[in-house]
């Protein structure tokens, strides 16, 4: 049996919707996410143009989705510089940030 990892998924609102420039800024800021070495995997979006149902949320901007080994690793992300950094300068662009934290079963 494998390990539980954590699956750590992001969901942002920018301030502008619809601003090409602030969604560049802020995909591009996600990138440098990537080189904490505790982030397992990275995947950055944007709503997908599939079919409008009742169950589908398709109102953020930008998502992101991170894998982590452990909860321990999550928290290392956290503290790490360069997440700390990614908020104090990309913060003003998102208007609402949502989290949602998994436990692989």
């Amino acid at each position: 049996m494998s390990q539980a990892k954590i699956v750590h998924q992001v969901y942002f609102w920018l301030k502008q919707p619809g601003s090409p420039e602030d969604r560049g800024q802020l995909i591009e800021g996600l990138r440098t996410l990537g080189d904490i070495g505790v982030v397992q995997s990275l995947d950055i979006g944007i709503p997908a143009s599939t079919e409008e149902r009742e169950v589908v949320d398709s109102s953020f901007d930008v998502s992101e989705v991170m894998i982590f080994e452990s909860v321990e690793d999550q928290k290392i992300y956290q503290d790490h510089p360069l997440h700390q950094h990614f908020v104090a300068r990309y913060g003003h662009l998102w208007s609402k940030v949502v989290v949602y934290d998994s436990l692989t079963v």
